[in-house]
């Protein structure tokens, strides 16, 4: 088991959290990095278990135009303050992302210097896309080439060019070496060249185990992006949409819908980084019309399938505004110190601690666990994870549900109330903008959890089995699959001929588990599995 897969993200966008100048001068270093340090604390108090930090290396300005992807900005340190910073983050047992900006440089970046300076005669004009010497752009340089989103301060990088990739996968290889980064967040990834991302996966599969590829992507089939070929993970931005609008047009049947939209397309084994807000869409508590859903909006977020993501600050339930000419409000200073008491007397900062303890405890429900649609309707939704029960409600009065129920009875983990099934189900109320978790309880009110046993392999690495059932009892209840596979198109086969297919191709490429042959058997969507077979190599 890969330690994203169960992984509480904290995202910080660090030239705003340290207070960093918007513009970068190129003196001297200032070590606001270390700043950052009393945040690996409250990283880890409220549950998170992982961190996604950028954009981190020397800029122009906002970190996006890159200028050095080797060496830190220097308005946040140097190099030895950001590896000094990772082994801190290591030593209390939080893994570190970086952000990948490999779409495109910033005008500062050094090939892009030799291309102004050399014109046609420099080594590096074929390192981006279009270059055009007789055209112009809009800093007068006697040239053109295609840029980012409209502005020439991104020039786009020439994916295609093997000396592109070679040197990306080097820096990706340098950060691992000189900082021992877990991970990559690759900016803008929904526009990077498939080719390219190939490459960059099977550097990311040679330069440590379990290495993270996550890309941001805003619209698509996700698994087009996420599979064995190029990405471990996508950003589910439709999720992200039916977060905030679900709650404000009182629809959960569009989070309903969006979640069992994307389990058709993207295999159950491939978890999607799920958030409410980051460093380019507005607060959660800004976009939110009643302030009073932040509660179900997160107990949602923790609990449905994929990895839960926290934006620095919204754990104080703070605001943001995006405006038109910046993204400033979104990437605030702020002064870890001045919430000292918020763990007692926010319920915001309350509220996410304790979602954080309750992924953390119940992560073989709420990672691994199967998804059932229990109740819905406008303004209540309830499911069950694994063996848990989610129930929110969006509505301005207190709602009922009558639910099926596996146990004699269960427990709010967030509020403690006790509810007794009757006849397999179980009667619970829950007040106006209100949500629970609730874990069964065994016949002696002993909460009962989903054990996970560890098999450690002769190479260290470790796989995870449900204790219930047992492997020998699970590996029976598996249906039968067919042994022969036809030689036809993927897209005239049945079900059950994909399914046969993608364990075949599996087995090509090392032991088949239990846990890994369920993820297939289970998937019953056939354009889900089309899209599956095609991304082995």
């Amino acid at each position: 088991m890969a330690w994203y897969d169960e992984a509480v993200f904290y995202h910080i966008y660090p030239l705003g959290l340290t207070g960093a100048p918007k513009k970068n001068d190129y003196g001297e270093p200032v070590h606001r990095l270390n700043s950052l340090l009393p945040w690996i604390e409250h990283i880890r108090r409220i549950g998170c278990s992982a961190l996604y930090i950028g954009p981190l290396f020397e800029s122009v300005g906002h970190g996006y135009e890159t200028t050095d992807y080797k060496k830190l900005d220097c308005r946040l340190g140097t190099n030895d303050d950001l590896a000094a910073f990772v082994r801190a983050c290591h030593d209390a047992g939080l893994k570190v992302v970086f952000d990948g900006v490999f779409n495109h440089t910033g005008r500062d970046f050094f090939a892009f210097q030799d291309v102004r300076a050399n014109r046609e005669a420099s080594a590096y004009r074929d390192w981006y896309c279009n270059v055009n010497f007789w055209g112009n752009n809009e800093y007068g340089d006697g040239f053109s080439y295609d840029n980012w989103g409209g502005y020439d301060l991104l020039a786009k990088l020439n994916q295609r060019n093997p000396a592109v990739r070679d040197y990306i996968c080097d820096v990706i290889r340098f950060w691992v070496s000189e900082f021992d980064v877990d991970g990559i967040r690759l900016d803008a990834a929904d526009v990077l060249d498939f080719e390219f991302m190939k490459a960059l996966r099977q550097t990311a599969d040679s330069v440590k185990p379990d290495f993270w590829l996550m890309g941001e992507v805003i619209h698509g089939d996700y698994s087009r992006w996420a599979n064995e070929r190029t990405l471990h993970s996508v950003t589910d931005y439709a999720l992200h949409k039916a977060f905030y609008s679900g709650h404000n047009d009182h629809n959960y049947f569009e989070i309903a819908h969006t979640v069992r939209r994307t389990m058709g397309l993207v295999p159950a084994h491939i978890k999607l980084y799920n958030f409410v807000d980051n460093h380019d869409v507005e607060r959660i508590n800004t976009k939110l019309n009643n302030k009073a859903h932040y509660l179900p909006v997160h107990i949602l977020l923790y609990t449905l399938p994929g990895i839960p993501s926290l934006y620095y600050g919204s754990e104080f339930g703070i605001e943001g505004r995006k405006e038109r000419y910046s993204d400033d409000s979104l990437r605030p200073y702020i002064d870890l110190a001045e919430h000292a008491s918020d763990y007692e007397t926010n319920p915001c900062t309350r509220l996410i601690a304790a979602l954080g303890a309750i992924h953390n405890e119940f992560g073989e429900d709420l990672v691994w666990g199967d998804y059932r649609e229990l109740s819905l309707t406008t303004e209540q939704y309830a499911f069950a994870r694994g063996s848990l029960i989610v129930a929110v409600n969006n509505g301005s009065k207190p709602a009922h549900f009558d639910l099926g129920a596996d146990a004699p009875a269960y427990v709010g983990l967030l509020g403690g109330e006790k509810v007794t099934a009757k006849d397999g189900r179980i009667s619970i109320e829950l007040p106006a903008n209100g949500g629970e978790v609730f874990a069964p309880l065994d016949d002696n009110g002993e909460v009962v959890k989903t054990e996970a046993k560890h098999t450690v392999g002769s190479l260290g690495d470790v796989s995870w089995q449900s204790a219930e059932p047992a492997q020998d009892e699970a590996k029976e209840a598996l249906p039968e699959l067919p042994t022969e596979i036809p030689d036809i198109a993927y897209e005239d086969m049945t079900v059950e001929q994909l399914q046969a297919t993608i364990l075949a191709k599996m087995a090509a490429n090392g032991p088949v588990s239990d846990r890994m042959r369920k993820d297939v058997t289970d998937n019953i969507w056939h354009d889900s599995l089309v899209n599956w077979v095609k991304s082995f190599r």
